[in-house]
């Protein structure tokens, strides 16, 4: 039984294979020749990879940045990494995390099946993340397996259903089109920094647009304004945790200047290779996603990763990623002057979704919008991981915790019904189930809306 469960964690928590397989699946229900099906399965694996290796090389860039950051200011506290605290609770709860993780997508293609809501989550890694913050709150509080996975995996489904209805009014700004969704546990964030921008912003004046004087043209280069930036960033870091620390703790030896410049262009590399990966899975994804639409759920969108929307306005990544960050200050700010735990802003965790909160922010409104919409995300995802933090049981007295807004509303709202019994967390389950048939039900006879469903495929910026 273990065998089997640690194969199907294998192949469902790689969100590349996750990919594939959907292409695939898309292109034989399509009928297409063997050709292109091999064609099409394998450029939407590899560009997945491609993405991900981006990812993984603005990552090992940023770690050191979060521990030089530390060291520099002297703060010392909870840092929100998911990666780090995951690890903990699938050694301890792997099993269960497992099979909630499964019948959660179960559910969710379940759903999108039956109501309006058809959006399939296709980000694995973040959904098995959510799959173990699930698994840690019931059972650390007392539900026995089964429970846990009978009810988390009705919870997981609920979540990954409705979390990219919850942006896809904005996503519908950004990419001008209906077809694509996104699939990410800072949805929450990344949903209220479109509406703060809806209400605070000018969508008159873009991030796109800025006004670059004929000696800076070469600021006009994405990857170059984006290498510039950071590289003041972290030679700024590097210069106040002084040059002993960096070459004695990060470096190797290296010259400390030299060190910090090279970061920099290493976080530049890999968001160059976060959007050339983000253009082939569109180009396969989105048309191989037109068969499973047609024959197994009508109308489906699948909700991607937050890179995808990253080509849509390139300058507004930057912006929301520095003003995301500057919210998680803010917020630190504000916990230590309140004192108690503190929580250190998650640097992963800031550039993918305050990045995205930037797109939205500047699609709806601009320039401000951008800054406000990712600043409001930054400071989400500081005071909400804070709130989770209690009903992590052991998990909870690690240094690290989840760190994207979904984790914190759906960890406070079922952390929250545990504390009140199990019967609450069940009621707040089926409650939830009922609602989302309901609502579906209300939008169904409502019939048409204004929404854009333009049949073009999505065409990223740049």
């Amino acid at each position: 039984m273990n065998s089997v469960l640690d194969s199907l964690l294998d192949v469902f928590r790689e969100p590349s294979v996750i990919i594939g397989l959907i292409a695939l699946l898309g292109l034989v229900l399509q009928r297409k020749s063997l050709s292109d099906t091999v064609k099409g399965t394998i450029k939407a694996f590899v560009g997945f990879l491609v993405l991900a290796a981006g990812a993984g090389v603005v990552s090992d860039a940023l770690t050191p940045f979060g521990d030089m950051f530390q060291h520099a200011f002297g703060v010392q506290g909870v840092v929100p990494n998911n990666e780090a605290i995951v690890g903990k609770v699938l050694t301890d709860y792997g099993s269960q995390a497992a099979l909630i993780f499964f019948f959660g997508m179960v559910v969710n293609v379940l759903l999108a099946r039956l109501t309006v809501f058809k959006f399939i989550y296709m980000s694995g890694h973040v959904a098995l993340y959510l799959a173990a913050m699930i698994a840690v709150i019931l059972i650390a509080n007392g539900f026995s397996t089964w429970q846990a996975i009978l009810w988390g995996s009705l919870a997981q489904g609920l979540i990954t259903t409705l979390s990219p209805a919850l942006v896809q009014p904005w996503m519908r700004q950004v990419t001008k089109t209906d077809s694509v969704a996104l699939g990410h546990t800072g949805n929450v964030g990344i949903a209220t920094s479109g509406l703060v921008a809806k209400f605070f912003g000018d969508p008159a004046k873009s991030t796109e647009d800025l006004k670059i004087p004929k000696g800076l043209g070469f600021l006009r280069d994405t990857t170059v304004v984006i290498a510039s930036s950071m590289g003041v960033i972290y030679l700024l870091v590097t210069l106040v945790a002084g040059p002993g620390y960096v070459e004695g703790e990060l470096s190797n030896g290296q010259w400390y200047v030299l060190w910090a410049i090279m970061q920099a262009g290493k976080f530049a590399a890999g968001v160059f290779i976060i959007l050339a990966g983000v253009r082939v899975v569109l180009a396969e994804i989105i048309p191989a996603f037109k068969g499973i639409s047609e024959k197994l759920v009508p109308n489906a969108r699948p909700a991607l990763d937050v890179p995808i929307v990253f080509t849509f306005a390139p300058n507004a990544v930057l912006v929301g990623f520095l003003a995301s960050f500057v919210g998680g200050l803010i917020g630190m700010g504000i916990l230590v002057a309140v004192g108690g735990t503190i929580i250190i802003p998650g640097i992963v965790a800031h550039f993918m979704t305050g990045a995205a909160s930037g797109v939205v922010g500047n699609a709806t409104g601009g320039r401000r919008g951008a800054v406000l919409g990712a600043l409001t995300n930054g400071l989400l995802i500081t005071f909400l991981p804070l709130l989770v933090l209690p009903f992590l049981g052991d998990v909870g007295l690690q240094n690290s915790t989840f760190s994207d807004a979904d984790f914190g509303v759906s960890g406070l709202l079922l952390g929250g019904a545990e504390r009140i019994g199990h019967i609450a967390v069940i009621a707040l389950v089926l409650v939830a189930l009922a609602a989302t048939f309901v609502a579906s039900i209300l939008v169904t006879r409502r019939g048409p809306t204004d929404e854009v469903t333009t049949e073009k495929e999505t065409q990223p910026a740049g």
